[in-house]
Formats: structure tokens, C-alpha cells, sequence
């Protein structure tokens, strides 16, 4: 066995960039660590001044992006695409002149923003779900596929996926 088949073989183990290790991801990891842990930590260090503050960012940031980590470790992507390739037909909103790929951008874009807002529901965070999704698909227009972006949540949702304190 060669190199090249090896890659082949584990390209979807998430590996770490730097260790090698499976099980990394990037953007939870990223997630937890901005969102989580460097907010986290910037308020509690602020109590010791401005140097407080950016040690408690630091300290915030690699503990939020450890539970980001987590968060996003509990969801296959390659998983969900296969399942939300196969189930895509049985949707209310399937059609014949709408294939697969014109929902698979709002089936990620649903269990990534789970992993993103893990302690809200879908209804609480819709409208940052929104938000989010204007920014980052401003020609598809959210209301043709917020019903994608939810079956997706709710899948993922119902794995348990464990809240960041």
C-alpha cells in the first residue's frame, strides 16, 4: 500500500493539521473557540485589567475551541449527505425540477448551524440562522430553503448533540 491509497483511505478521518490525529474539525473547533470560549474568558479576565483580559481570552479560546471540537466531532458529514441524498425525495419540498444539489448547501448549512447554536432551539436561533444564511448565500433566497436547513437541525438534534457551557 502506497501513500496516495492510505489518503485515500482515511480522507474522511478529519485529520488534525498538525498532529495527524482523527477526529478533528476545524470549523467546530473554530466555533467553540471564538464564540465560547474567547468571550468566556475575555469577561472573566477583565476582573484583572486589561492584561487579565487578554490572558483570558487565550485561555477562553482553547477551552471554547476543545468544546466546539466536541460539539461538531458528534455529526458525519459525509453521513448526512449520503442520508439527506436519499431521503431528498421523500421531502415535502422536493420536485422534479429541483434536484438534490440545489438543497444539499441548506442540509450542511443546517447541521453546521446546530453545531453552532447547540443550546437553542431552531425557533430561537431562526433568526440568526437567517442572518447567517443571507450572509454567507445571498442568491439563494432563505425562504426556499429554511425547510432543509430545519429537517437537517432536527436530525442532528435528536443525536443529542451536547450543549457548550
Amino acid at each position: 500500500m502506497n501513500d496516495q491509497d492510505i489518503i485515500v483511505q482515511n480522507k474522511d478521518a478529519n485529520r488534525d493539521p498538525i498532529t495527524g490525529a482523527p477526529g478533528s474539525h476545524p470549523v467546530g473547533t473554530g466555533v467553540g473557540a471564538v464564540i465560547g470560549g474567547a468571550s468566556a474568558g475575555a469577561v472573566i479576565g477583565s476582573v484583572a485589567g486589561p492584561v487579565g483580559t487578554v490572558a483570558g481570552i487565550a485561555v477562553g479560546a482553547v477551552l471554547g475551541g476543545l468544546a466546539g471540537k466536541g460539539v461538531a466531532e458528534a455529526i458525519d458529514p459525509t453521513a448526512e449527505e449520503a442520508y439527506w441524498r436519499a431521503e431528498y425525495p421523500n421531502r415535502p419540498y422536493a420536485a422534479p425540477t429541483k434536484p438534490f444539489e440545489a438543497f444539499s448547501p441548506a442540509y450542511k448549512f443546517g447541521w453546521e448551524a446546530r453545531s453552532r447554536y447547540p443550546s437553542r432551539s431552531f425557533d430561537d436561533a431562526l433568526s440568526d440562522i437567517r442572518s447567517d444564511w443571507e450572509r454567507e448565500h445571498p442568491s439563494a433566497p432563505f425562504g426556499e430553503v429554511e425547510p432543509a436547513i430545519r429537517d437537517s437541525w432536527n436530525r442532528v438534534e435528536t443525536k443529542r448533540i451536547p450543549a457548550v457551557q
